[in-house]
């Protein structure tokens, strides 16, 4: 694997998520109640605290947890909850080492359809359907795993054109897009959130709860 991603928009950090299967799954473990830069950044700040060039599931996996949360807690943090998600990058890399030999790359390397990527990806710890959708979608759109029917089994973040999710940043430009539409979903959540309070049934009065 060796893509150019633009999700950190920093240099060293997308050549990181382009080159290290590791890393772009890290990133995508991250990437929530954060914005998105912040997330895939986050990778190539774990590799730099380590002095390492690249991440290793079998370092992590055997990293001391408090040592480890510790490392992601310096400023400035890996993540608004550093602590929670030095647990959630350990148990990653941790199922990653029992199942498949520590190589990210082969949660997908081989794989013969969408479905059986999708159900691969939903398995690993962290990552619940939304997230291994919109990583399957990235996969097929930016980084050549491009299994049968992936776009039918990423859902909505598989559709060509769309500008949904990560999946679909290239630059700053589909970045402002990206934003747009989930600033969007966020409006229109808050719109169905105010219809729904507003329509509620009439109390009834005590005459009307006794003859009921």
């Amino acid at each position: 694997m060796d893509k150019t991603l633009h999700l950190a928009q920093q240099p060293e950090a997308d050549a990181l998520l382009g080159r290290s299967p590791l890393a772009a799954l890290t990133g995508m473990l991250l990437d929530q109640q954060i914005p998105m830069e912040w997330a895939f950044a986050g990778p190539y700040a774990i590799t730099r605290r380590m002095g390492r060039d690249d991440l290793d599931a079998y370092e992590i996996a055997a990293y001391d947890p408090e040592a480890f949360a510790a490392l992601l807690s310096e400023k400035p943090a890996v993540h608004r909850y550093p602590g929670a998600m030095a647990k959630r990058v350990q148990q990653l890399c941790q199922y990653l080492v029992e199942h498949y030999g520590g190589e990210a790359s082969a949660v997908w390397e081989g794989v013969a359809t969408g479905e059986e990527l999708f159900r691969r990806l939903k398995e690993l710890p962290g990552f619940g359907e939304q997230k291994a959708r919109i990583f399957l979608a990235l996969l097929g759109k930016q980084l050549g795993v491009a299994p049968e029917g992936w776009r039918e089994a990423a859902g909505a973040y598989g559709e060509e054109g769309s500008y949904r999710s990560v999946a679909d940043i290239t630059g700053p430009e589909s970045l402002a897009k990206v934003r747009e539409h989930k600033q969007e979903m966020k409006r229109a959540a808050k719109e169905g959130a105010a219809k729904k309070a507003t329509v509620r049934p009439a109390r009834r009065t005590p005459r009307q709860t006794k003859q009921g």
